[in-house]
């Protein structure tokens, strides 16, 4: 019985039936009728119900269903849902390979940009979040996506190792802020209880030490309204990775031009 879960193709031969997918030639028409489902079929549709209801409501089962087909054929194209994961994010990525490849400008814009679409991205794929990436499925899409990147701070005084940690860092700002962001949205629906009541039990603990002075700072950025937007760094956080990096790059470029003197 094929498994379905969400580890299941991150085995060895799944890993490599993954890349057979994602890296394969395209399906070749043939005579005959053309078969009910297809592998491009079968990811649109997962995609679809993950962006609806999450990655945890993704079963073989019911996108066979979504799809008017039975469970088992599913397998024929896909061979469990772990692989199937790996074709939905590589896909994903896909979304914006044009797009990326159009951007134009200095680093600074052009990272800029890249940022913006990655936060686009994970607000219209939430469940792109819960997808591990310690390992991350080297896709063409998401190999593209870098590439693309990686352009971006080419010949501005970086190293190589350089280049790829400030496009990584760049990314890990977007996806852990995306991630606490989406988070909170879906806390209520998650846990039955909603906002401000959420709240307003925490104040009830919270609230002595605040009286009795033990938070200082707390209480400061607290009664300032800080709280109330605390999940909306988007602007302020992006500004600090780029300038940041901007930094680096001027000291490289100071240091260079000494040498040249």
């Amino acid at each position: 019985m094929p498994r379905d879960d969400d580890t299941g193709g991150h085995g060895r031969e799944g890993v490599r039936r993954s890349l057979q997918l994602m890296w394969g030639t395209p399906e070749e028409s043939t005579r005959g009728p053309k078969p009910a489902l297809t592998v491009e079929r079968i990811v649109r549709a997962a995609i679809d119900m993950a962006d609806a209801e999450g990655l945890t409501a993704l079963s073989m089962r019911r996108i066979a269903t979504a799809l008017g087909a039975g469970a088992m054929s599913l397998y024929r194209y896909v061979p469990n849902k772990g692989v199937l994961i790996d074709l939905m994010v590589d896909e994903v990525y896909r979304e914006d390979v044009t797009a990326a490849d159009a951007v134009r400008g200095d680093w600074r814009e052009r990272l800029e940009a890249f940022a913006r679409q990655e936060w686009a991205l994970y607000l219209r794929h939430p469940w792109m979040l819960q997808v591990p990436q310690g390992r991350p499925m080297l896709g063409p899409n998401s190999m593209a996506t870098t590439d693309i990147s990686l352009r971006a701070v080419d010949d501005i005084g970086f190293t190589e190792d350089e280049m790829l940690a400030a496009v990584v860092t760049v990314s890990a700002f977007v996806s852990g802020l995306a991630k606490m962001i989406i988070e909170g949205m879906q806390a209520s629906e998650r846990t039955g209880i909603a906002d401000d009541e959420w709240w307003e039990i925490q104040g009830e603990f919270v609230g002595p030490a605040v009286v009795a002075g033990k938070l200082p700072m707390l209480t400061k950025v607290g009664e300032a309204g800080a709280f109330n937007s605390m999940f909306d760094n988007f602007e302020f956080g992006l500004r600090c990775v780029l300038d940041g990096l901007g930094a680096q790059i001027a000291a490289r470029r100071a240091t260079a031009a000494d040498r040249e003197q």
